[in-house]
């Protein structure tokens, strides 16, 4: 199977011989449980992307700092290619940002939370089961760190996982794309490393609940397992 990552940032320098990168961790949560899949990177930000969109079996984003509403060229393009992939019924899966971009993409909004940052791990409901879905359980718990939410979805939208902080936390919008607004792909270790560098612009109560939830595990293999099926339904 081959895999079109669409990177949309980089980890912090400081960061990253330890971290790497965002497709590096993308790569990893793949491997964890298959290890045979082809993987090509593009570069978004520089406006890299396939030649021939059916090369790849599916698309996924990476996360980003910036804000899916912003007017910013690499953005507006990521959006149209987004677009152009849902009219070709060619699957792509969302995380964080990209969550948010495929909002836009179907003309939906995205805003800053009015309860502010979410960080660390976050517990949701699983309100949806849908068919392809092979193994479920009743709570999803994932990594987060963002403070812009998708606000609105189309009718055809399925919200399979909420909480009170994030309503709309994992969302199939059609036969085509699933997203999620957590971090599938992160470790606890880079959650705890983001926190400690964003301090200055995160409250500090909100960074100790969120390193205290690091105690959770996160269901990443379940997630990306769901990626899987969903990919192959």
């Amino acid at each position: 199977m081959k895999i079109a990552i669409l990177q949309c940032d980089d980890v912090l320098d400081n960061l990253q011989n330890e971290f790497v990168s965002y497709s590096f961790m993308i790569q990893r949560m793949f491997n964890a449980i298959d290890d045979t899949f082809e993987i090509d990177i593009f570069n978004c930000q520089l406006n890299e992307y396939p030649d021939d969109i059916d090369a790849h079996d599916f698309y996924i984003t990476t996360g980003s700092r910036a804000g899916a509403y912003e007017d910013i060229d690499w953005i507006q393009q990521l959006i149209k290619f987004i677009q152009l992939l849902d009219q070709h019924q060619k699957k792509l899966i969302g995380i964080c940002f990209g969550h948010q971009l495929i909002a836009m993409a179907k003309n939906k909004s995205v805003k800053p939370s009015p309860k502010g940052w979410g960080v660390g791990i976050a517990i949701n409901r699983i309100t949806a089961t849908p068919d392809w879905m092979h193994e479920t359980k009743s709570e999803l718990n994932i990594i987060v760190s963002h403070k812009d939410q998708v606000s609105s979805l189309p009718d055809e939208a399925i919200v399979i996982a909420e909480s009170d902080f994030c309503p709309y936390f994992v969302v199939q919008w059609n036969n085509n794309l699933l997203s999620i607004q957590g971090h599938p792909e992160w470790n606890t270790d880079y959650s705890k490393a983001l926190m400690n560098e964003r301090r200055a612009i995160i409250p500090a109560d909100r960074i100790e609940a969120g390193i205290n939830s690091l105690s959770l595990k996160p269901d990443n293999t379940l997630f990306t397992q769901w990626v899987l099926d969903f990919v192959k339904h």
